[in-house]
């Protein structure tokens, strides 16, 4: 016959199967389990010298990528950017391509704004339409919108309101077309937050630079929690050039990864500079080092 419990026994068992020790396996099934977050990395297409190239997908898949950033082209004085993708035959010589090489298009850059007047240009909202198409016709979710420095809101003050009007529209459209135009700016991680509530839509979020921060002096921690998971559409995961990330010692890997857990955040790591400033045109390599070495923070 089985002895019954004492008190002190029974409140130890207790104890084991509040902590989950002795739980049957229907029970264990009910106890949370901490999601595994998943990190691609990219290049970017402009920055390893193959704008709109054909070409870009191979060398991609070269330096050990998972995808690629691919630009819209030139913008300079035209009524919208030089897109050969808006050519039906060019755009599919890209979709075969990437099929073939498994790689993805993880969004599309509109870099001809680092340059141009995004709050005075007329017209602005065929250029990101015609963006939005793109991204359609590719299945790809999102796009990245510099402001620029004529839309650097620190030092024109004045283009605030005309940017937010802006940026408005901009979220109507993209919110039609169940995208997200991921924005940088100038300000810092608390002035952004403000301009995200100023423009009051969800399909506009920031395109955060781990560079933006660091040239500042500000802590780029505080500023990814900051501004939170929800509002970080997509990350340029480096910093400005001179050296590589794995030499950099402004910029700790592992603790921003540690940040990113911690927020929850998940999604593409898209390497854009950081090249050795004495083999800067070497692309292959070092945009490979910079690949290897996020893949095995990240990826490991």
């Amino acid at each position: 016959m089985p002895q019954p419990l004492s008190r002190r026994n029974f409140l130890s068992t207790s104890a084991l199967l509040t902590g989950g020790l002795l739980l049957p396996n229907w029970a264990n099934a009910l106890v949370p389990t901490k999601k595994k977050l998943t990190y691609k990395v990219a290049v970017v297409d402009l920055m390893i010298l193959k704008r709109q190239k054909l070409g870009a997908l191979q060398l991609t898949k070269d330096i050990g990528a998972d995808g690629v950033e691919i630009d819209m082209g030139g913008l300079g004085q035209r009524e919208t950017f030089d897109n050969q993708l808006a050519k039906p035959e060019i755009r599919q010589q890209f979709i075969d391509k990437a099929k073939e090489l498994n790689l993805e298009i993880c969004s599309l850059a509109m870099t001809g704004f680092y340059a141009q007047s995004f709050a005075t240009r007329p017209t602005y909202e065929r250029m990101i339409q015609d963006c939005i198409d793109t991204m359609k016709q590719l299945n790809v979710k999102v796009a990245f919108l510099p402001l620029g420095t004529q839309g650097d809101l620190r030092k024109n003050p004045e283009l605030r309101p005309a940017i937010v009007e802006r940026l408005k529209v901009v979220g109507k459209m993209a919110q039609k077309a169940d995208v997200v135009i991921g924005i940088e700016t100038a300000l810092d991680a608390k002035g952004e937050v403000e301009l995200l509530r100023e423009i009051g839509s969800k399909h506009i979020q920031i395109y955060f630079n781990f560079s933006n921060p660091l040239k500042e002096g500000r802590d780029l921690h505080q500023e990814l929690k900051t501004l939170g998971r929800k509002r970080i559409c997509q990350m340029h995961a480096t910093d400005e050039d001179g050296v590589w990330l794995q030499n950099n010692t402004r910029l700790d890997m592992n603790k921003v990864k540690q940040t990113l857990a911690d927020m929850g955040w998940e999604g593409w790591l898209v390497i854009e500079r950081s090249r050795d400033a004495n083999d800067a045109r070497n692309v292959k390599k070092n945009f490979g080092a910079n690949a290897a070495y996020l893949k095995s923070i990240f990826q490991s």
